[in-house]
This record gives structure tokens, sequence and C-alpha cells, in this order.
């Protein structure tokens, strides 16, 4: 079964593991897309209809603030989903951003395995 963008992208962000972020540019240079982080947003502001649940709250800008707390259900919603995965944030940015970050190239398999697997 052949993945559009979002379900590709959704798909990469449920593999983020609790107390872990991630990077909106990070997942665009997973997919291939480079500099398209851009549209990554896009598709994790879409991603409130998606199932199952995408933790979009683990997705940050790549200086490590909050820039998608907009679009969650309140503004503290998405600091309060990463404090309970113990993900300590300050002024809207993460603490220990070095540390907490996951990189999808790293720890994910080439797409084209991991979309088959999928």
């Amino acid at each position: 079964m052949p993945f559009d963008f979002y379900e590709k992208v959704w798909t990469v962000v449920r593999a983020i593991p609790p107390g872990r972020i991630t990077t909106y540019g990070s997942i665009a240079r997973y997919l291939g897309l480079g500099a398209s982080a851009r549209m990554v947003g896009y598709a994790m502001n879409a991603s409130h209809t998606a199932y199952p649940p995408v933790p979009a709250h683990r997705v940050v800008n790549r200086d490590g603030y909050l820039t998608g707390k907009l679009h969650f259900p309140t503004p503290t919603t998405m600091q309060e989903r990463l404090e309970a995965e113990g993900v300590a944030v300050e002024n809207d940015r993460i603490v220990e951003f070095a540390q907490r970050f996951w990189d999808p190239v790293q720890h994910l398999p080439p797409p084209w395995i991991f979309f088959q697997e999928c």
C-alpha cells in the first residue's frame, strides 16, 4: 500500500520513543525532502485527525522550541505532554535538547524499507 506524504510523516512521528523529541527538519531529511521542514509542519498541523493517534508533541523546531503548541487544545498541552514523559521544558524550549534529540536517519531503517514494514 503506498503511503501519502502526511501518512509517512505521521508514521515516522509514531516511531519516536516517549521522552525523546525530533525536529520538523529531521523528519524532512529522513523522507528525502531536505529543506522542506515547513511541509512536515503542515502534516503535523493536520495530525489531530490521524488514527492511530500521532504523538505530535514530540516534534519541535530545530532550536528545541515548542513552535507547534498553538495547534494543541490549549497553549500548555504540548508542554504538559512532554513533561509527563520526563522532558523538561523552560520558556517554551526543551531543556537538554541534544540529549533528548532522536534522529530518524540514525534510528529508523531507510525509508524504502521502513514503509514496506509498516
